[in-house]
């Protein structure tokens, strides 16, 4: 699964966010991710890429600014 995928996955599961509204310039806040609901996505991430983050990293405020951030550990990582 990629990196969009997974947090349109999340979204729906969590939230009832339909997947078709989770694009790369939709604010995760104005989809209703608070700071908890952050960390779990990013909890998800490591679970299911194997990858530990940084507790230093910057939060994304868009879901391309989050997409970008995993993609890149995730090529860090590879």
């Amino acid at each position: 699964m990629d990196s969009i995928g997974l947090i349109r996955e999340f979204l729906k599961d969590r939230l009832g966010v339909e997947p078709e509204t989770v694009v790369s310039e939709a604010q995760l806040a104005e989809l209703g991710v608070d700071s908890l609901m952050m960390l779990e996505l990013m909890f998800e991430f490591e679970d299911r890429f194997g990858i530990k983050l940084s507790n230093d990293l910057k939060s994304p405020r868009t879901v391309g600014e989050m997409v970008a951030l995993m993609d890149g550990l995730r090529t860090d990582q590879s």
